[in-house]
Order: structure tokens, then sequence, then C-alpha cells
């Protein structure tokens, strides 16, 4: 062999070990940014004849678990999800109040109660009947708080919705591109491996709005489609997922007045159950219109359960409540508790709490009657006090006569939502159902985020362990090449040696 062959070779070989180094250094930079599987270069020995004539390298390749990272891009789907859950409803979880602190429902009613049962003490003094309507206020202050949550919290996640599919469509485009650049660099002969993670974190980012499989195709192109099976295009010019804004208020449902999420125009709503898009629709349609439902029916069975004993306290602003038995249950009082208050005629003259508002006539099936204090009447009357706390208080509508049980099937603008739990005789029962309830959705929504969390680290690590950089490795070849390296420029400046002696030589 030559002495010019030996230089190629060793000059070849620098230029291989640069390559490799370039691809080492590449990993280790990288080791930590999520969805980058690291990247191996192979050397190919290169022989004329039967003569080595050295090594090249082959372009960049990454050796990927395809079923473990697609299990883990199902999991970041659900824990997603979860977290966008758990976000809404712990915003939630602070205007429900804190049981004890005086802030919350059953303790708002039970102040109420409190300040009539002071009243029955002192019918004839100003302040008792003054605080019995500051203590309707605050009651009352606190529904419409809670009410005007869920309100707020239906809009977020209609936003979330509309910012979900922006999102998906983007993410759904950049893979379309990167796909076309890994076709065309394969048709090259060129590596691909940094596209292909790059692609890999748009998957990722994809698959944080709704649950997606990614199927990777032998020319380098990528299928995507939804858990349905629903093929998603990549290379749409407007993106394949769509929908549109609205304003939600308690009445407004899907889908006579939200919007559906669509797929080349086909309404896919319902076959979204995971991630962030999933996760808003659940919130948006179910969770909170139960709970402004669960809210609805305390406020009406307030209001109906205090104008039975002749005390129209618990009112619309223009002083009248709801007729109720309408089809669906809560048809004539959807959104009650975001306007429920205290009966202006009371706040005008708050020896109504004492005299009542009006006359009952009596019924077998429900309160017993009554004629309110008429004016000039006894100052001491306490008629009305004692039906407010035996019987709108009480299970009773009067003496062995249950009072009409709460509606907890067939609720909300469309009868199709129910209450978990039994219909309570009380209504202070009710507001510690409704309260502890709607806190248990939370808390389970929260427990099960910590039990995917730790899934989703699981095969994180699974993943990082099969696919990631293992620092060791990439360190360890560093040093292997850094002696190859030596080597080869050891044989070059041997053979400039050689040349320049074999030159002095010549006269």
């Amino acid at each position: 062999m030559s002495l010019a062959s030996v230089l190629s070779i060793a000059t070849g070989g620098l230029a291989n070990i640069n390559r490799r180094l370039n691809v080492v250094s590449n990993n280790v930079a990288n080791a930590n940014t999520p969805d980058y599987s690291a990247e191996t270069s192979n050397q190919v020995s290169v022989v004329a004849g039967s003569i080595g004539m050295g090594v090249r390298s082959e372009p960049a390749t990454r050796a990927v678990n395809l079923a473990m990272q697609q299990a883990a891009f199902q999991q970041d789907s659900i824990v997603s999800g979860l977290a966008t859950t758990t976000t809404a409803l712990k915003a939630i979880d602070s205007v429900l109040g804190t049981p004890g602190q005086g802030n919350d429902l059953p303790t708002l009613l039970g102040a109420a109660q409190s300040a009539f049962s002071a009243l029955m003490g002192d019918p004839s003094s100003g302040p008792p009947r003054l605080a019995v309507v500051n203590a309707a206020g605050t009651l009352t202050g606190g529904i419409n708080a809670m009410a005007a949550a869920y309100s707020q919290q239906r809009q977020a996640a209609q936003t979330g919705i509309l910012n979900a599919v922006t999102s998906a469509n983007a993410s759904l485009a950049q893979i379309g591109t990167l796909s076309n650049h890994i076709i065309a660099a394969r048709g090259a002969g060129m590596s691909t491996a940094d596209l292909e993670n790059q692609r890999d974190a748009a998957v990722h980012a994809l698959g944080a709005v709704l649950s997606v499989k990614a199927l990777n195709q032998p020319n380098g192109d990528m299928i995507i489609t939804a858990a349905s099976g629903s093929d998603l295009a990549t290379r749409a010019v407007s993106g394949p997922l769509s929908t549109g804004g609205v304003t939600i208020g308690p009445g407004t449902t899907y889908p006579t007045g939200i919007p559906g999420v669509l797929l080349n125009g086909i309404d896919i709503t319902s076959q979204l159950g995971s991630g962030k898009l999933g996760a808003n629709i659940a919130l948006r349609d179910r969770t909170l219109p139960t709970f402004q439902a669960e809210l609805d029916e305390f406020s009406f069975q307030l209001s109906s359960r205090f104008s039975a004993q002749g005390l129209n306290l618990f009112t619309f602003p223009d002083g009248t409540i709801p007729a109720g038995g309408g089809a669906p249950a809560q048809a004539s009082y959807v959104g009650y508790a975001t306007a429920i208050g205290v009966n202006p005629a009371v706040v005008a003259d708050p020896s109504l709490v004492r005299d009542g508002t009006q006359a009952i006539v009596g019924s077998p099936t429900g309160a017993s009657a009554f004629t309110p204090n008429p004016a000039g009447g006894p100052a001491g009357f306490n008629g009305l006090i004692s039906r407010i706390l035996t019987f709108a208080f009480g299970a009773e509508a009067q003496t062995n006569v249950a009072q009409a049980a709460s509606a907890t099937a067939g609720l909300g603008p469309n009868g199709d939502l129910i209450a978990p739990y039994t219909a309570p005789a009380t209504i202070g029962a009710n507001a510690t159902a409704l309260v502890s309830a709607q806190s248990a959705v939370s808390a389970a929504a929260d427990g099960r985020l910590n039990i995917e969390q730790t899934v989703q680290t699981a095969l994180t690590s699974s993943l990082a362990a099969a696919s990631g950089v293992n620092i060791d490795q990439e360190l360890a070849q560093m040093i292997q090449l850094q002696n190859a390296y030596g080597a080869n420029a050891r044989i070059i400046s041997t053979v400039q040696s050689m040349f320049t002696q074999l030159l002095q030589t010549i006269p």
C-alpha cells in the first residue's frame, strides 16, 4: 500500500471521527431535551477489491422503542386532560368555601337559621329583624358567587376548546412540514434523525390536546389518527379541526347553543374524551352544568320552602319566585342561582321577616294555612318565625306532611343531568350534600391525576432508558473517538515525515 493510500485512509478516518463526535456532542447537548431520542452514526469499512481503504460514516439514525413511545404519548394525553380538569375544579373549590370558616354554603345557611332563632326571642326589636335580612343577603351573595364561578369556568373551558383546536391544527401542520423534509432527506440519502426528533416533539404537543396515534411509514411519512380511528390530515391548508366561539350562559347547551368540534366538517365532539380538548368539553357540557343544576335546585327549594310558609324572602330581583313544575323539572329556574337575592320588599321593610309577605291557604299535601300579622298587629308576633324554623328549615311542610323532595334527576336545561346524591329531606342537608358532592368530584380528579402522573413518570423513565441519551455511554464513546483521533493524527504525522525524508533524498 502506498504512502498516499495510507494518508487518504487516515484523513478519511479523521473526517469520520469528526462526524461521529458531532453526533455525540449533539446527544450530550440534548440529553435533557423532551422527546429527544439518542442518535447513532455507524461506520462502514470501505474496501477496494480486497484492499481496505478506511471507513465511512452512515447517516445518523435513532433507535426508538415505538410501542413504548406511543404508550408515553397516550399517558401524557391522560395527564394533560386531568391537569386541565383539576385546575378548573380548584377554582370551584375556592368558592365552595371551607367548612367551619364561615364561608361555605351550609355555614351561611346556618347563620340565617341562627338569625331567625335570635329573632324568635325578640320579635319586636328592629336589630334582630335587620340581622335576618343581612344574613339572608350574605347567603344569597354566596350562592351568586358559586353560580358565577361555574359560569366563568364554563366560559374558560370554551376558550380552552378554541385554543386547543388552534394548537392541534398548528401541530398537525408542523408534523406535515417535517414529514415532507424527512421524505426528501431520505431520498437524498441524508440523515433524518434531527427532523424525526422534532416531529416527535410536535406529536407530543398534539397528544397533550387530544389522544392520537402516530403511524410511521416506510418512506418517512407519518399518519396521525384520533383515538376514534379518524385520520387527522397533516397537510390541510386551514387545518382539519374547526369550531366556533360563543358566550355561555347557564341555559346554553351543546349542541343547540354551543358549536361542536368538527373534523373535516363532521361533528366529533362526543368522540373527544382525553387531552385538554376532551377535558374542557366534559367541563363545559357535563361537570359544570351539573354543578349549576344542583345549585339551582337548592336555590329553588330555599325560595319555595320559605314562600310556602308565608315569607317570600329569597326571590328574583323583582320579588317573584320560580313557578316550578315545568318539563324538564328545572325549566322555569335554570340559572336561578345567578339571580337569587333578598326580596326588595323585605329589604325595604325588615319587619316582614316577622309579619310575613303573603297569606297561605293551606294544603293537605303542603304547608298549613297562614295569615300575616296585620299592620298594627302584635309586636311580639312569632307565628311566622316559628313556621320558618320548624318547617322551612325542617323536613316537613307541616306536621306529618313531608316536604316535596328536591329533584336530583332530570336536571338542567335539557333534563339530562343527575346529581350524585339522594334527595335530602331538609334544606340544610341539601346544602351539605351539594358541597360534599362537588368537593368529591374535585378530590377524585386530583387523586386520579396523582396516580396517572406516577404512571407517566415511570413510562417517561422507561422510554428515556430505552431511547434517550445515556451520558456515561456518550462520554465513553467520546474518549474512544478521541483516542482514535490521536492515532489517526499520528499516522498522518508519520506519513508526512516519511514524505519529507523521501523528498530530501531526491537530488
